[in-house]
């Protein structure tokens, strides 16, 4: 089981920073606790429970995503996020893990998302006493001459103890004997170097060889120890060793040296002469296989000189261990250390990496939202390893330190809209303090997501349509177009007409595709009925909540010939248009007969009459006025003319497809006095007809003129609420003497249209694809409500 310390600490820290100037507000959340493991604890052993000790929610662990980041390697500890307890995952080797150190802690970063928080966790891992002392050898065998005199020294491999500084080497014994004695030389670092001192002087010829044994033990409880047999060869004679010429060797060397660096030459001599006195220089036994992969030294000359690659962060200074020996038959030698300092060099590029990260933040965050965690990291030490950090673009992010060292937070300094800009690649860049300085980036994708903040948009406000009368109730007649900025249901658009009442009953009359906007008649619309409407249609986003906007549809219908000439006279009494006229012979030329009148309930072209002689008994006696519908005589009458005469009138529009219609006159000719008779009946008779005809003719012809009246007064109000100066006026017909005619002016736009009666102004001019009965105008700059009416029925009214 792991093992808390008696009070597991936990440091709290929370900060606001505030950025008056920008207005920038940061808030970040971090805690810190510490536990204590012992080393080779089994694995699925407890830490501890992260989330009680910190006090974190531990329902909310997995939805936040509890977890363990920045681990690049195989991880060591496991983290449950149902329960939030920390167990260990794999075998915990301290001497592994944190070599030749005094204090192995590992070092954990944990991360809470929705909103970001960052913990960190620090474990320490507690030595135990797991490891012997053991010597390089089991058996190590000295020559020593049989001259050498007390005092001598012999340096002696040191015994190895993986463990802490507490369970490492703490002392040496050597087995009991009458001429050496055991030295110890603490090196520091828990490194204790032991020598064999000579305290009698050796006799070959009483004894060759002595055996002593060496033992190490360490600092546990209980002891370990390891042991090694020394075994003495006394030799004979050669009593000099060479002599260093300089008590300490030091040198300073720069990280990255190159190969064949001359680090330092070391110098000795030997006071004996021929091959006794010749130096050979090598480094010490005990020299580590790693440093004689660095460094090599020269037999001859002492020149100790680079052969591997110096890394400053791997190891700021080496001790290695000089041995100068002679060459004679029983050669002798002396140690020297040589201490190199290493300078450490701007050779690390600052490394950034992203801990936690937001891929897409909505366009209406607050300025302050945090966007992605990172740290930051340079191997190099002082200024080399000072950095600073920055972003490239102009962005609406900027980067935010918190209180834990080299950690910063990208938060928003500014909002965000996605219709401007939708995505953001920020590059961050992290510059040491060295000469030169060296830099970074790291490239980090942001991307806004969208928000319901726009409305439809409608590109023409209002519309107006123009709809033929008897239109097709299948085929569309117009169609509704809005567009909507934001993206996905957000722009997707629903069209639907108000039917509330507010502008008339006019959305009645039509169904809108709720997808497309096109616009169909749910009924054919009569011009002689209704002229003009208008209706709301609403245009709602799906986004949530969703955003509408409405706009006016004004529709005008236009008319198309489908109104027959109707015959006012003559009318018989059965209902047929014929009618009987009595003459006197002796009338001169040019009298007035009859007036054929007729009535179309069509305007402008399709409601202009015009009448003809389709069949008379005899052409050279009677004349038509093709406009006025006046019957005259174009000569006196002679005894040899019949005394009656059949007249058949054709009276047809003057539409594209015209219609028409017939009325049939019976001229008799009377003597002048039966005629002055006849006509003194006929003349009561006419005269009640007249007066119900004209009756029955001004109700309706004071009805199409109030709904004329109407359907002008709303237009105008239409026109002129668009702050535009729209015209409509009426245009009086005083040479028009005929049927009844209907004459009205209008203004949309830059153009003047015209619906005209059975006769036009001079100057007027047809609009092509007008139907043919509708008129442009030139500008008189007429005023915008000024209006008038003129309708008149010649003889019947």
């Amino acid at each position: 089981m792991g093992q808390k310390t008696p009070q597991a600490w936990i440091e709290r820290w929370k900060c606001v920073v505030f950025f008056v100037a920008s207005g920038i507000f940061c808030s970040e959340a971090a805690a810190q606790i510490k536990y204590s493991i012992s080393e080779e604890i089994e694995e699925g052993s407890v830490v501890g429970n992260i989330a009680t000790d910190l006090g974190i929610d531990k329902i909310a662990l997995k939805d936040r995503d509890y977890r363990i980041v920045g681990s690049s390697t195989e991880p060591l500890f496991h983290l449950n996020q149902d329960d939030g307890m920390l167990y260990v995952a794999k075998k915990v080797d301290r001497e592994e893990i944190c070599e030749r150190s005094n204090a192995c802690i590992i070092n954990l970063k944990t991360v809470l998302e929705n909103p970001l928080e960052i913990h960190y966790v620090a474990i320490e891992v507690l030595d135990i006493n797991d490891h012997s002392p053991s010597f390089p050898e089991k058996e190590k065998r000295l020559e020593i001459f049989e001259s050498a005199l007390p005092g001598a020294r012999f340096q002696l491999q040191p015994a190895r103890d993986p463990d802490g500084s507490q369970f490492s080497v703490k002392q040496y014994k050597l087995s009991h004997n009458d001429h050496f004695r055991l030295e110890v030389k603490d090196r520091g670092e828990d490194r204790k170097m032991p020598f064999l001192v000579l305290h009698k002087q050796l006799d070959r010829e009483s004894m060759k060889e002595h055996k002593l044994l060496l033992t190490a033990t360490d600092g546990g409880r209980p002891a370990r120890s390891g042991t090694t047999e020394i075994v003495i060869e006394v030799l004979d004679v050669n009593d000099n060793s060479p002599v260093f010429t300089q008590d300490a060797y030091s040198a300073i060397l720069n990280e990255n040296a190159d190969i064949g660096t001359l680090v330092i030459q070391v110098n000795a001599t030997d006071l004996d002469e021929g091959s006794n006195s010749e130096v050979v220089y090598l480094f010490g036994k005990e020299v580590d296989a790693i440093l004689q992969k660095l460094f090599s030294i020269d037999s001859k000359t002492g020149e100790i000189k680079v052969i591997g690659e110096i890394d400053y962060e791997e190891n700021e200074s080496y001790e290695i261990d000089v041995q100068a020996s002679d060459k004679g038959g029983v050669p002798l030698s002396s140690d020297k250390t040589v201490i190199i300092k290493i300078v450490d060099q701007n050779d690390n590029v600052p490394k950034i990496e992203v801990t936690s990260f937001s891929k897409s933040v909505p366009e209406d965050c607050k300025t302050g939202t945090t966007v992605a965690l990172i740290s930051v990291n340079d191997l190099d030490s002082g200024p080399n390893g000072k950095v600073s950090i920055s972003i490239r673009e102009d962005v609406p992010f900027v980067i935010s330190p918190s209180l834990q060292d080299n950690m910063y937070a990208i938060v928003t300094r500014s909002l965000l809209d996605r219709e401007k800009k939708s995505f953001y690649e920020i590059t961050v860049l992290a510059k040491d303090s060295g000469v030169p300085p060296l830099v970074s980036e790291k490239i980090i994708t942001v991307t806004v997501s969208d928000v319901n903040d726009n409305r439809p948009h409608f590109s023409v406000s209002p519309y107006t349509f123009y709809v033929a009368e008897n239109n097709d109730l299948a085929t569309p007649l117009f169609s509704i177009k809005a567009s909507d900025p934001d993206e996905n249901d957000n722009a997707r658009i629903s069209y639907n007409i108000a039917r509330d009442g507010s502008d008339g009953n006019g959305g009645l009359f039509f169904s809108i595709n709720s997808e497309t906007g096109d616009i169909v008649a749910l009924k054919s619309f009569d011009f002689e009925t209704l002229k003009t409407f208008q209706f709301q249609v609403v245009a709602t986003d799906s986004g949530t909540p969703s955003l509408s906007s409405n706009v006016t549809v004004n529709v005008f219908i236009l008319d198309q010939n489908d109104n027959a000439p109707v015959i006012l006279y003559p009318v018989s009494s059965n209902g047929s248009a014929e009618g009987v006229e009595e003459i006197p012979r002796n009338v001169n030329a040019g009298h007035l007969v009859t007036k054929v009148r007729a009535y179309d309930a069509d305007i402008g072209y399709n409601g202009w009459l015009l009448f003809s002689l389709q069949e008379v008994t005899d052409h050279s006696l009677f004349g038509l006025d093709r406009y006025t519908g006046q019957i005259r005589t174009l000569r006196s009458f002679t005894e040899t003319d019949e005394a009656e005469h059949k007249l058949v009138i054709l009276v047809k529009d003057n539409g594209n497809v015209s219609l028409s219609a017939t009325a049939t006159v019976i001229v008799k000719l009377v003597e002048p006095k039966e005629a002055f008779a006849a006509s003194d009946v006929k003349s009561a008779a006419r005269d009640d007809e007249d007066n119900n005809v004209t009756l029955y003719l001004m109700i309706t012809l004071g009805s199409v003129s109030v709904l004329f009246l109407v359907s002008i007064i709303v237009l105008i109000a239409m026109q002129c609420s668009k702050s535009t100066d729209y015209t409509s006026k009426y245009l009086q017909e005083t040479n028009y003497d005929g049927t009844l005619c209907h004459s009205i002016q209008y203004r949309s736009g830059d153009k003047r249209y015209m619906l005209v009666g059975p006769r036009m102004s001079i100057g007027s001019t047809i609009v092509p694809g007008s139907h043919a009965n509708t008129l442009v105008l030139p500008d008189r700059g007429g005023a915008c409500m000024e209006h008038s009416v003129q309708i008149e029925i010649n003889g019947a009214c």
